[in-house]
């Protein structure tokens, strides 16, 4: 027999969701916002490190490169909530951690953290990429001058590298926004975890997570939406300026099949 979908308490999932549903979308686009910074961050320094003469750094940073891009994230997040306290000997995730005047549950750190060291991985690669996509030449034209190394990367190469780094950056947040979904399962309230919770008192199923696919195709839509913003106003993109933000968007009228 075919499901009869129940259109009221989908549209209550929809337009009018109780209390604790806002705050697991805060705590989403929280962790999704924390991790993808850090992930840059940590990016950038495994690009350092990997761009040192201190092979032991080299090698610990490949090492670390190889592990977070070759092991399921699932498995990562396990181990950093779990594996991180038995290795160590203490609670390197208590249940409640006071951070900036803040108190949120050692579950969200630990998996705001397992998600930051595996989107380092990846960013790494990005930031590599758009580093080495800038003509060599021109940082060797910059030290023949006497500007520092330092120097010249933050005013000659990077900026330019920003071309190529924006695009998959947007795309990498795009996914975290979806991966936080997966921190349900230790105990993280927010999107999926919310869904769960009213899955277990409604038991049905099909609405209670067709309208949380819903939620996060809303908050992908509007991250794309300022995506696009972003590659134009830093020059990213080389597609025309005329052309309309959902056609660039969804891909539509491109010769490429809407592939970078």
């Amino acid at each position: 027999m075919l499901h009869q979908i129940d259109w009221q308490l989908l549209a209550e999932r929809l337009f009018e969701p109780e209390g604790p549903f806002w705050r697991a979308l805060v705590t989403t686009v929280g962790i999704a916002v924390a991790a993808e910074i850090a992930g840059v961050i940590i990016g950038f320094l495994a690009v350092l490190a990997l761009r040192s003469r201190i092979w032991p750094l080299q090698i610990v940073t490949y090492l670390y490169v190889w592990v977070m891009r070759g092991t399921p994230i699932v498995v990562q997040i396990f181990f950093v909530y779990f594996g991180a306290n038995l290795f160590l000997g203490f609670d390197l995730f208590p249940r409640e951690v006071s951070l900036i005047g803040f108190t949120v549950s050692g579950a969200i750190v630990a998996g705001t953290v397992a998600l930051a060291l595996n989107e380092g991985a990846y960013m790494s690669e990005i930031v590599r990429a758009g580093i080495d996509s800038i003509d060599r030449g021109q940082l060797e034209s910059a030290l023949a001058v006497g500007m520092l190394k330092s120097t010249a990367m933050r005013r000659i190469i990077l900026p330019q590298a920003a071309r190529v780094i924006i695009p998959p950056l947007g795309n990498q947040f795009n996914y975290m926004l979806k991966t936080t979904s997966l921190l349900a399962f230790i105990g993280v309230y927010e999107m999926f975890r919310d869904a769960q919770v009213h899955y277990s008192v409604h038991f049905q199923p099909v609405e209670v997570f067709i309208a949380v696919a819903l939620w996060y195709l809303v908050l992908t839509t509007i991250w794309g939406i300022v995506q696009v913003q972003l590659e134009r106003r830093f020059g990213a993109s080389e597609r025309e300026e005329t052309e309309s933000w959902l056609n660039r968007f969804l891909g539509f009228g491109r010769s490429d099949g809407g592939r970078r």
